[in-house]
């Protein structure tokens, strides 16, 4: 099959700390409004308060029958109402729907955590010796792939990705060749995690990289990242399929990098990430001064924000000056391995919309940190093609590339 096939966009759904949609996402941009907040977690007799990005007023029940939830932890529906409104953005299913011939890729840091860290308290606190028999489904990584391809019916390739930070990326970059290549004509691909549980944020607070405030990417005074929780899907189709059925394009997702910095486990390094970049720029046959716009990892931590924006210098060269780059972690948190499907949303509304998306809670510049970053305001401006960043450690690096069409 021929490589040449042209990759787009025709659907997008997204659930983060700003709510439920696209909508939701995008009025958190505009309105420089972040969704992080103070929230206790629990487990037993144990608490702790902290700044987390969750969903605000989820109430399941609100979306799933009470038989559907006995089976479905948290991270694995956040993916199924994304994908439910990635679906009805794209008009699908429609008579050009074919299951056999559509793919499956989404990623998760860990699958259903919040089933997982239940069941260890009744074991390890409560002295129970059984458990709930639906544990396995419900922590499987697999299972939100398993519950969207029996929604609509897809038998066609259907994999789950876990590379930490980077999984909803590297699920979208695996959807895209094989869509690219023939393996499949159509593709549900992004991810989602649910987090934000007792026994993860205490694991985070131990590597000493958690903010007490908020998340404050590139900012000078920044103490960390804060865990957020959601995730984002997209429909990836052909170009030709989605002009013969009248689609509305989106975006051309143009060309996706990959690498890995082969350095240290937790250590991020400028390496990795340039590389990723610039293999990313070669996919799309893209130069750096096409790109207008990166929607940038940054976490908030001194030392990975201080490499990502080394990691632009040397791929972008003269050009990373006149660059924007935001991260809108400050606005919804960091959803480890479904945060890359939210941003990719983000950076798909900021190319629509031409406006780009503030970092918000900027207290000043840092000298580590010197390029624009649009601090605080989101600012009007033609955006032609635009980066989407993830990082993970282990330094897995995956870069999608998006272009108006």
């Amino acid at each position: 099959m021929s490589r040449d096939r042209r990759i787009v966009i025709t659907g997008a759904g997204v659930v983060s700390a700003l709510g439920i949609g696209k909508d939701a996402l995008w009025r958190g941009i505009v309105e420089a409004r972040s969704g992080i907040a103070r929230t206790t977690r629990r487990i037993g007799d144990y608490e702790i308060t902290v700044p987390l990005g969750v969903v605000p007023d989820y109430r399941p029940s609100d979306h799933f029958a009470e038989g559907d939830l006995l089976l479905r932890d948290p991270y694995a529906q956040y993916a199924l109402l994304a994908a439910q409104e990635a679906m009805e953005e794209a008009g699908l299913p429609d008579a050009t729907f074919v299951p056999e011939r559509t793919a499956i890729a989404l990623g998760t840091g860990a699958g259903g955590e919040y089933a997982r860290e239940e069941a260890a308290y009744r074991f390890l606190a409560e002295g129970k010796s059984r458990c709930n028999p639906t544990l396995v489904p419900r922590t499987n990584l697999q299972a939100s792939v398993g519950f969207l391809s029996m929604k609509y019916g897809i038998r066609g390739p259907s994999i789950v990705v876990s590379t930490g930070c980077a999984s909803s990326n590297h699920a979208v970059a695996q959807a895209y060749l094989m869509v690219k290549h023939g393996i499949a004509d159509r593709a549900l691909a992004g991810g989602s995690d649910a987090n934000a549980v007792y026994t993860n944020i205490k694991a985070f607070d131990a590597l000493r990289i958690l903010a007490t405030d908020t998340c404050r990417p590139f900012s000078r005074d920044r103490r960390g990242m804060v865990l957020g929780e959601g995730g984002g899907v997209v429909v990836l189709e052909t170009l030709d399929l989605a002009r013969a059925r009248g689609a509305t394009i989106l975006a051309e997702l143009a060309g996706v990098g990959m690498s890995a910095d082969a350095v240290d486990m937790v250590h991020p390094a400028a390496t990795g990430p340039a590389q990723a970049m610039r293999t990313a720029l070669a996919d799309a046959g893209l130069n750096p001064e096409d790109i207008d716009y990166i929607n940038a990892h940054g976490t908030g931590t001194r030392i990975n924000d201080r490499e990502e924006i080394q990691a632009v210098k040397r791929t972008f060269g003269s050009h990373a000056g006149r660059l924007a780059i935001s991260s809108t972690k400050s606005l919804h948190g960091h959803a480890l391995g479904g945060v890359g499907g939210i941003e990719l949303a983000a950076t798909l509304l900021a190319l629509r919309e031409n406006v780009l998306p503030p970092t918000v809670n900027h207290l000043g510049p840092d000298p580590d940190c010197d390029l624009d970053v649009v601090p605080n305001v989101p600012r009007e401006r033609p955006i032609r093609a635009a980066l989407s960043n993830a990082f993970a450690f282990g330094g897995l690096n995956a870069v999608l590339v998006l272009r108006r069409i």
